[in-house]
């Protein structure tokens, strides 16, 4: 797949997600086979840049593989500024988001709010697209609601914008992540444009990313959730669609240098306080299966200290 000058590896992108795909499990999820990964939401309010939550969002220079951003707004004078300083600290890939359908983001009429109104997403795109010189993608859902799912038109406004790639989450807004995602709309989608589309939703086993790729004709794969707690997902896809056979999964083992890695980055990535805590979302997540009745992961939130989180699952994985 290719997203102006830069050609994927392989078709399978990690979604976006805020308070998810901070640096460190970007590089994991690169490192397990996929193919872009994109950063966390930005907000284009310059207001908020020099908190340190964006400040960490922003730094982009050091970071391997592609460097995707994500923006959020509703301003286009305000999304164009917002595009320029994310490249001008090293982003090589401006995405625009016109998906999120969380309210504190949707009643700035920003994120999916802004599929009710085209003539603003279209003055939107013009202005980030003419702001930079990188390639600029777009992200939606398939409207603002089961009655109104105006996706094609949307990606039509977004070819015709100058839009190097568009990713569609198959979910109105109002369905916010309930039900099962659907994915006739961005089959749809993917016969009205010539430009990549990408399908996101529910992707959560090889055998799923193999179908929604034939059934939508779609170029690439987006997988947000699914990969959370099982980066290894992305090696796993990419190794069914190639071969058509399933890797065995990880062991125990790599199960557990995987997670140690990942928290030991955290702790560096945020400094230890921070670390210690956005580690428990994550080793939540990824002993869900194992720790049925939640006693490990109750006993790790309680943990404050970053060797203390080490310690605690080395002791846990010599258990099983």
């Amino acid at each position: 797949m290719q997203i102006g000058s830069y050609k994927l590896d392989v078709p399978l992108i990690l979604a976006p997600m805020a308070g998810v795909t901070d640096r460190p499990f970007r590089e994991l999820c690169l490192r397990m086979g996929a193919g872009l990964a994109v950063g966390e939401m930005l907000s284009a309010n310059p207001e908020v840049w020099q908190s340190e939550k964006s400040r960490l969002r922003m730094e982009h220079s050091a970071e391997a593989g592609i460097r995707a951003v994500q923006i959020a707004g509703s301003e286009p004078e305000l999304m164009a500024q917002a595009a320029r300083h994310n490249v001008d600290n090293g982003a090589q890939l401006i995405d625009i988001n016109m998906g999120c359908p969380a309210k504190k983001v949707n009643k700035k009429l920003a994120g999916s709010a802004l599929l009710q109104f085209p003539d603003q997403v279209e003055t939107i795109l013009k202005a980030v697209v003419a702001a930079v010189d990188v390639p600029v993608t777009l992200k939606i859902r398939t409207g603002w609601d089961p009655d109104h799912r105006n996706g094609v038109a949307i990606a039509k406004i977004a070819e015709r914008c100058g839009i190097q790639s568009l990713a569609v989450h198959g979910r109105t807004r109002a369905c916010l992540f309930k039900g099962e995602a659907e994915f006739d709309t961005i089959k749809a989608i993917k016969a009205a444009v010539d430009m990549p589309v990408v399908a996101n939703g529910d992707i959560t086993s090889a055998e799923k990313a193999q179908w929604v790729l034939r059934h939508t004709g779609a170029d690439a794969i987006m997988i947000g959730r699914g990969a959370q707690g099982r980066p290894w997902l992305f090696r796993e896809v990419a190794h069914f669609l190639e071969t058509g056979r399933h890797l065995p999964p990880p062991s125990l083992k790599e199960q557990e240098s995987l997670l140690l890695d990942h928290v030991v980055a955290l702790h560096g990535f945020y400094g230890e306080f921070k670390g210690v805590q956005i580690a428990r979302k994550h080793v939540g997540w990824y002993l869900a299966t194992q720790d049925r009745d939640g006693e490990f992961r109750r006993a790790f939130n309680a943990l404050t200290d970053a060797q203390a989180q080490l310690d605690a699952l080395g002791r846990y994985f010599r258990s099983l």
